[in-house]
């Protein structure tokens, strides 16, 4: 660009150009714009930086509120569960009375998975790390949510390479069975949920595809911060909380792509147990 600049000057505007000149301008210009280029890129690393950081206070302060609370809670509601199973078995109790039992039993069981998913954002770490295969924990998790693909018209595809991760086998389900459920209930009139896991050089690789609502930036932005969810009032965002956490306690990573009306795509990467 100097030099077709320098070229144009003289020939248009007759203007005498030394060497001394020409190599000045082209080492000036040249300069300014690596200057220019280091600078925004310099910002930008500090932007991400400190979107990093204000986010890793907010999952600080919910990881000690989880700690500190949620066994307290946990204990008196399991009790509670306990004396409700007891009398919806009771034979005094009409049966028209007993459907009021059941309501507050799955309430309880509600308020318990929250609890646990508390926990597990709390301390996802567990010395139980085992070799998992890739494909047969992919098949568990897929048989586990069939029946609630086939509730929402949704149909499931997979496309499966075996290899080995590590990880607790618990968790990983816990992660997988998440995002499909995810992928379902972004498909309200039905679609095609897909699955791959594959091997790239030193990473495994699963993808889950869906053609559903699809989310904006912010949205996939935010996806993972605490109490936030697309899915507005029933959703608590504790559930991509967790799943943030064990990718990270596996040494993972998640890569999300979405654009609204088309579909989203989630991709993670663990390193392979050679």
């Amino acid at each position: 660009m100097s030099t077709w600049i320098i070229v144009g000057v003289k020939f248009l505007f007759h203007v005498p150009i030394t060497i001394e000149l020409f190599f000045s301008y082209i080492l000036i210009q040249t300069l300014g714009i690596l200057l220019i280029v280091y600078i925004m890129e310099s910002n930008k690393e500090k932007q991400s930086l400190l979107y990093k950081i204000i986010r890793m206070e907010k999952v600080e302060v919910v990881s000690h509120l989880a700690a500190s609370i949620s066994h307290e809670i946990r204990n008196p509601l399991t009790t509670t569960r306990g004396f409700l199973q007891l009398l919806n078995e009771s034979k005094a109790i009409p049966e028209a009375e007993k459907g009021y039992l059941t309501v507050a039993i799955q309430e309880l069981d509600q308020a318990e998975r929250i609890i646990r998913d508390y926990l597990t954002f709390a301390k996802p770490t567990t010395e139980e790390i085992e070799s998992l295969n890739l494909k047969k924990e992919i098949e568990r998790a897929i048989n586990i949510i069939v029946p609630f693909a086939n509730m929402n018209i949704v149909e499931l595809s997979s496309e499966l390479e075996s290899c080995y991760i590590k990880g607790n086998a618990g968790l990983f389900q816990q992660v997988l069975v998440n995002l499909l459920k995810n992928g379902i209930e972004a498909m309200p009139s039905g679609g095609t949920l897909s699955i791959a896991g594959t091997v790239e050089k030193t990473l495994a690789k699963v993808t889950i595809t869906d053609n559903g609502v699809g989310m904006n930036d912010l949205q996939r932005n935010r996806l993972g911060e605490p109490y936030f969810s697309t899915k507005e009032t029933k959703g608590t965002g504790l559930g991509m909380m967790v799943v943030f956490r064990i990718i990270e306690s596996m040494n993972g990573s998640i890569n999300i792509e979405s654009e609204q009306g088309k579909g989203t795509r989630i991709t993670l990467a663990f390193p392979l147990n050679i």
